[in-house]
């Protein structure tokens, strides 16, 4: 199934808008032109305001991660809300797999190299998260991405990115619904699954 689209779908639609390398957002924030205050993220060299979060968006956001935190496997970490490096971007996606302990990220965000999987939970941002985040996840060559998808109800899993192509996409797009089990995959392993019923709420 491809996501891409030859423009960025919720921002960058204004020619004039300025843009700004990993490496000078990283140095923004370094010297606090930019701060906490300032709810933004790096997305395609954009710097682009984060969408909104209410009650529904964070309850979902501690569920899930009360259920996947004792799944992740001997290796790997659990970050929430935290910023992870690409080549164009610096987003926040809610939760984060990474290799590795919380020590090995005091001096750098995770790479793509680091990540197993991406999880966002979208209701706000559902466009942004299904398009925009899509075709950045899958140019950065992320494994999995999921969608919790509070506004259909269900969990929405991409896979086999294509990486940086000129039309970067998943090639495997699977829908699961309440009733449904969710396959956690690290390095092709399964640790475990997760139910749509006790992530949707």
């Amino acid at each position: 199934m491809s996501t891409a689209t030859s423009q960025p779908v919720t921002y960058g639609l204004d020619a004039s808008i300025a843009r700004f390398s990993v490496a000078r957002y990283q140095r923004m924030i370094e010297t606090e032109i930019l701060t906490a205050d300032d709810k933004v993220e790096l997305l395609e060299k954009y710097v682009v305001l984060k969408m909104p979060r209410n009650p529904a968006h964070d309850g979902t956001l501690q569920q899930t991660m009360e259920l996947l935190f004792p799944l992740r496997p001997r290796g790997w970490s659990l970050r929430i809300l935290m910023a992870i490096a690409l080549a164009d971007s610096q987003p926040e996606p809610d939760i984060a797999f990474v290799r590795g302990v919380a020590s090995d990220y005091l001096k750098r965000h995770p790479g793509p190299t680091d990540i197993g999987s991406l999880i966002e939970i979208a209701d706000a941002s559902l466009i942004r998260d299904q398009r925009d985040k899509t075709r950045i996840y899958a140019r950065a060559a992320i494994p999995f991405y999921w969608i919790v998808n509070l506004v259909d109800r269900r969990v929405e899993v991409y896979s086999q990115p294509s990486g940086p192509t000129a039309q970067p996409a998943y090639g495997s797009f699977q829908i699961y619904q309440p009733g449904d089990s969710v396959p956690i995959v690290l390095d092709g392993v399964q640790a475990g699954t997760v139910g749509v019923a006790d992530l949707i709420p």
